[in-house]
């Protein structure tokens, strides 16, 4: 884009600048509320939680059945999912998906009605999924997702991008466009950089091995999730540090994963099969500024009427509500269930614990299976983990749950379903990389903060 001398009009300034403000200071700045450093968000969720959080108990449950009439609704009715194609998308008949929306559905009935056997009533499983973590999941990604076109969708995602392209092409070997992906995980969710990224591969943006790298090291997780899990785990006071280290971790895994197998050994080519060049590269002696705001104000100006911008937000409202909640029911209770009832936990931690125990963190037989239970989905350590003492212990298992990146549930299955070249032992073999390398780091940095 060439630079212009032509003043842009107030308006598109006013656009671009007011909205990003307002997002930036509630998603972004640190506060300090009763002596405790915490951003707008976590402030507003933390108060609506505490003051609705049986309602939300009895709407999650509401949700979670009904997410189960609906899929079987879309299954037999063709004009039904027409309809309500934003939501038949994501609620669909697939075995694994269903069977843990069905089994959530069971042990959120199950426990707001204590009917059924003590593995589906008890507060340890049901109880602490349905009556701890599902209300903070939908308040706060809830939240996120009503509050994040003022981040995405007035300019601020592009002007950021921008600026940050040279570094990402001469630090990380990636184009520069790639900073938009990033950008997009950070400021909505690791599956949206995933699904921008694939597409970008097969529109031919991306090569092979850059489309993996991408996927892989900067679909990462969002600020609302990161939220979810500190506040969990009990926390929510060192959010700060704790996302500092997040930043940390993923830029050291970042520079550290691309070079070792298996994204090493990826072809550098299209998805046509020619080999990439140095044409994409970002241009020395270009001023970046000016093509930063050229883009931000053109993303304003376009940016979407409050109508739509209503549609957007009770899409994906109720996309969170209705296909995340019941599948992170189902999954988490499932979870505690193992971990309360049979020794499978015990049997994944037994060649971690060691390692733990010589990076003297308390608790380490409980919290080394957690080390590896993130590839099954991002929540469960966290789950899991709650009931560990140690804060110290709780720091490293938050941290290391996020900076993994690569979970099944989500991440994971989007990229081995799309184009891709990345099979599931690709990403198991990414996973554990990225879990050595992220583990001793969550540890000095939790020494120094804890």
């Amino acid at each position: 884009m060439n630079e212009t001398t032509q003043q842009p009009p107030l308006y598109r300034w006013l656009l671009f600048l007011l909205p990003s403000a307002v997002g930036v200071l509630f998603f972004l700045t640190p506060l300090v509320v009763d002596g405790q450093v915490t951003i707008g968000m976590a402030w507003f969720g933390d108060l609506f939680i505490k003051n609705f959080q049986p309602q939300l108990v009895q709407l999650a449950g509401l949700f979670i059945v009904s997410s189960v009439l609906l899929t079987l609704l879309f299954a037999i009715s063709s004009g039904a999912k027409k309809k309500l194609s934003y939501l038949s998308d994501h609620l669909t008949l697939h075995p694994f998906w269903f069977t843990m929306r069905l089994f959530g559905a069971i042990a959120a009935t199950s426990y707001i009605l204590q009917i059924g056997p003590e593995f589906l009533t008890g507060v340890a499983t049901s109880g602490t999924t349905l009556g701890n973590l599902i209300p903070i999941t939908m308040t706060y990604l809830g939240i996120g997702a009503i509050f994040l076109p003022l981040l995405v969708d007035f300019g601020l995602m592009e002007f950021i991008g921008v600026m940050m392209s040279r570094i990402f092409d001469r630090v990380f070997g990636l184009p520069g466009r790639s900073a938009i992906d990033a950008m997009a995980s950070w400021m909505g969710s690791g599956p949206v950089g995933v699904f921008i990224t694939s597409q970008q591969f097969e529109r031919g943006f991306y090569t092979a091995r850059e489309a993996a790298v991408i996927c892989t090291n900067f679909s990462v997780v969002s600020v609302s999730f990161s939220l979810v899990v500190i506040e969990y785990i009990g926390l929510g006071h060192l959010f700060v540090h704790y996302y500092f280290s997040i930043i940390v971790i993923g830029f050291i895994a970042a520079l550290v994963t691309p070079r070792l197998p298996p994204l090493k050994h990826i072809p550098d080519n299209f998805i046509d099969g020619t080999a990439a060049d140095d044409s994409r590269s970002v241009k020395r002696g270009v001023r970046l500024f000016p093509i930063a705001i050229n883009q931000a104000l053109e993303r304003a100006s376009n940016a979407p009427s409050p109508v739509e911008l209503l549609q957007r937000i009770g899409r994906n409202v109720s996309e969170i509500w209705l296909s995340l909640i019941p599948v992170v029911m189902g999954l988490g209770t499932t979870a505690l269930i193992l971990a309360e009832y049979t020794p499978v936990f015990e049997w994944l931690g037994t060649p971690i614990a060691p390692i733990l125990n010589l990076f003297q963190l308390d608790e380490a037989q409980t919290a080394a299976p957690l080390m590896l239970v993130g590839f099954t989905d991002m929540y469960l350590p966290a789950l899991v983990g709650v009931n560990i003492s140690s804060e110290l212990t709780r720091f490293v298992v938050a941290t290391v749950s996020v900076t993994q990146l690569i979970y099944m549930s989500e991440v994971g299955a989007l990229i081995i379903k799309s184009k891709i070249p990345l099979g599931f032992f690709d990403i198991a073999q990414i996973f554990l990389l990225r879990t050595l390398i992220s583990l001793p780091i969550a540890v000095l940095i939790g020494h120094l903060f804890l």
